[in-house]
């Protein structure tokens, strides 16, 4: 049995904020929720059955309240919001932007997007280990960046270093000119494209040439320790059992890790158990000070057909498994 739900109170410049260019936002509503949505004057009705009808009005409520807190609205609000509400769970998706973890060379807000993002900026916080574990997209290591050079420019840590394993996608580049730094940098080129967006190249350069900002492959890691440092390791799936337990007794008075990876996408040879899977399991019953934050496709921030390929890969891989 079909309902009328409206939304009233809305001024046109809401409306058309979260209605979007052709009406692109409220389309997306109605084909997930298979409602109608209609605007006059300062009204949205919204007729389907009860239970979508309301989940709907939730939606453009909670939207709503984004585009009168002055920020821009995206597809991905958008989509979040319906995934939410299609999971069981109201949509406030509004809460998410009172927390601005920094801010780019550019100006730009950094925030989390999602609760599992802002679950995970928490925890980093709270804790001096975090494992952020989840597919690609899902801002595990942008956040972390964020955060590390947040707390470098509060002087809560004297230095940032970041690394990852030098380990191909599954090719074998082979041999690579040029002198040791130019070996190792494609490895870390995402390293740098963030650490550019955030900081800017200029900043990371003279941080760099003091030795307060470092970008090494983990294996320089072996036999330091690491005081007052903000610590990210990327791509952590790639590591070895040796590797990763090298990596976690580096840790010094002062400092904080991050530790990000995908379980899914490991680079290792056949055969090789990742470091990454082991510490997972040595360390789940360790409560105080290591955190454990698992993000999942819904929190993909990339272009929404990324999220679509991550949850396709995902159902094949349970078919594949017979789960």
């Amino acid at each position: 049995m079909s309902v009328i739900e409206s939304v009233s109170g809305l001024s046109a410049q809401e409306i058309k904020e979260v209605f979007g260019q052709f009406d692109e936002n409220i389309k997306k509503i109605e084909k997930a929720l298979f409602v109608n949505i209609t605007s006059r004057d300062s009204m949205v009705k919204i007729v389907g059955d009860e239970v979508n009808a309301q989940r709907a009005k939730r939606i453009i409520e909670d939207l709503a309240s984004v585009v009168r807190k002055g920020e821009p609205l995206s597809g991905q609000n958008v989509d979040y919001a319906i995934s939410l509400e299609q999971g069981g769970v109201a949509s406030h998706i509004a809460d998410l932007d009172d927390l601005i973890v920094c801010r780019t060379v550019s100006g730009r807000p950094i925030r989390p997007k999602t609760f599992n993002q802002k679950t995970y900026v928490d925890a980093i916080r709270k804790n001096m280990i975090v494992f952020g574990l989840g597919p690609a997209g899902t801002g595990k290591t942008y956040l972390a960046m964020a955060m590390a050079i947040d707390a470098f420019k509060k002087g809560d840590v004297n230095r940032i270093i970041l690394t990852r394993p030098a380990i191909e996608a599954g090719e074998n580049l082979g041999f690579l000119p040029g002198d040791l730094q130019s070996k190792v940098d494609p490895y870390l080129r995402p390293l740098y494209d963030a650490i550019y967006q955030i900081m800017g190249a200029e900043s990371y350069l003279a941080n760099s040439e003091k030795g307060l900002i470092e970008v090494a492959p983990l294996a320089y890691m072996r036999g330091r320790t690491l005081d007052s440092a903000f610590i990210i390791l990327d791509e952590a799936q790639n590591t070895t059992p040796a590797q990763m337990k090298m990596f976690l007794t580096r840790i010094g008075f002062g400092s904080k890790v991050v530790v990000t990876g995908d379980r899914t996408q490991k680079d290792l040879p056949h055969g090789q158990i990742s470091g990454l899977d082991v510490a997972i399991k040595v360390l789940e019953n360790i409560k105080e000070d290591i955190a454990m934050v698992n993000l999942t496709s819904v929190d993909v921030v990339r272009h929404p057909v990324v999220q679509k390929i991550v949850m396709a890969y995902e159902e094949y891989e349970k078919k594949k498994s017979g789960r």
